[in-house]
């Protein structure tokens, strides 16, 4: 048997040379060619010959080398290989550690893994403010493998009731810090915030949301005389309003806008993917003369990067009192601002021979049907120009000109 204890502390200062010394038991101190020095325990299990390190020598003593060895030998009478029980133990403390990962934690990981991808700091600003506010009060210092969904519906369901457009976007927000944690194994299991199959059986549909069956939507012969009462009110929020009724785009796409996604020279919005909720796709949107000329009046009275500017130092416009003007200007408790969508979807309908995917691409809406999506690459801009054009003059005549027709034989192909 090879004696042990061959090595001094002496030694183990002074050896330089490259190479392997043994110390006996199967420990040895390895200096390798650039200079670092470290102790290994090498050993034979089942014809197959393995080194595993200890650590190197500036943090561990002889002496401590010498009692991992001694515990290693013991594992290998057993019949343990030490390296595959190294290997458990590090993994039992990543488990532990993954117990012990917040949901807070893990949104500010996938923040910083997701904000490159984000076209400005305001929209990770937004993100951290909104999880802030309604979000970590209930979940933030939870362990986010403890997160299921009855702890989700405690943060959303308050919400859906008085602002479900806040509430389905703080739903996705959650719904992708859970599945951030699921792929960094810091959880496991479905994601508890899944629309799909699971939170939408617990939560009417946006649509209904708030006691209507349907968004209301403004009869579109109104519009001209909704866009008269509005344009009388100088205001932020009017502005915004007017914005939203000419682009027919959600309420948070208007007015989360900010002014490096509009190009006033090319006549183009150009929401980005972080902002389009279930599309996740990029949305340019044409302006009309009079969409430029809501944005021309903003620009005068620019105070930071948001198109709308809300009372609340750095933040934009707030969604409540757009839904306030939009009551005031129809005269109607049951208008809805996402109704106006449906004003101007019905308008096209009506009253133009636009196709029918143009009239959908306007409104940024998904194509249901698979091959369809396939074949149609593009965005039909120009005829969505033309679309917006004759909405945005429609809007602005008097209503006894509302009955007429728009012919639009150059919007089809």
């Amino acid at each position: 048997m090879r004696p042990l204890n061959r090595l001094t502390s002496l030694k183990v200062a002074r050896a330089k040379r490259p190479g392997m010394y043994a110390d006996g038991g199967s420990l040895y101190l390895r200096v390798a060619p650039g200079g670092s020095r470290q102790f290994i325990f090498r050993y034979a299990l089942n014809g197959r010959l393995r080194d595993m390190g200890m650590g190197p020598t500036h943090t561990l003593t002889l002496a401590d080398a010498r009692e991992k060895a001694r515990e290693a030998r013991k594992l290998l009478l057993e019949g343990i290989d030490p390296i595959d029980t190294k290997h458990a133990f590090r993994a039992a403390l990543q488990v532990d550690a993954a117990k012990r990962m917040t949901f807070a934690q893990c949104a500010e990981g996938f923040i910083r893994d997701n904000e490159r991808k984000w076209s400005n700091a305001r929209h990770r600003d937004e993100w951290r403010s909104t999880l802030k506010r309604y979000v970590f009060p209930t979940l933030g210092s939870l362990p986010v493998a403890a997160i299921d969904t009855p702890l989700v519906l405690k943060v959303v369901k308050p919400l859906w009731e008085r602002v479900p457009t806040t509430a389905k976007r703080v739903l996705g927000r959650i719904e992708n810090v859970l599945g951030w944690a699921t792929v960094h194994h810091y959880r496991s299991g479905d994601n508890p915030a899944a629309w799909d199959g699971l939170i939408q059986h617990a939560l009417p549909s946006v649509s209904r949301a708030g006691g209507g069956e349907h968004h209301a939507a403004l009869p579109f012969a109104e519009a001209a005389a909704f866009m008269t009462k509005v344009r009388a009110n100088a205001g932020v929020g009017a502005h915004c309003l007017e914005f939203i009724t000419l682009t027919a785009v959600r309420l948070s796409e208007a007015i989360d806008a900010t002014w490096d996604e509009v190009d006033l020279n090319a006549r183009v919005w150009t929401i980005p993917a972080s902002r389009m909720g279930k599309t996740r796709k990029e949305h340019r949107v044409p302006l009309s003369d009079a969409a430029i000329a809501v944005l021309k009046a903003m620009q005068k009275v620019r105070m930071n990067d948001w198109v709308f500017p809300g009372n609340r130092q750095g933040r934009p416009i707030g969604e409540n009192s757009m839904r306030r003007l939009a009551k005031d200007a129809s005269g109607d408790d049951t208008i809805t601002v996402h109704g106006l969508r449906s004003t101007f979807r019905d308008w096209a309908s009506e009253r133009t021979d636009f196709q029918a995917e143009v009239k959908e691409a306007a409104l940024a809406h998904t194509i249901p049907n698979a091959v369809e999506a396939a074949y149609r690459r593009g965005d039909l801009f120009d005829k969505r120009r033309k679309l917006m054009e004759a909405w945005a003059g429609f809007c602005g005549r008097s209503s006894s000109a509302t009955g007429k027709v728009v012919p639009m034989t150059s919007g089809r192909r």
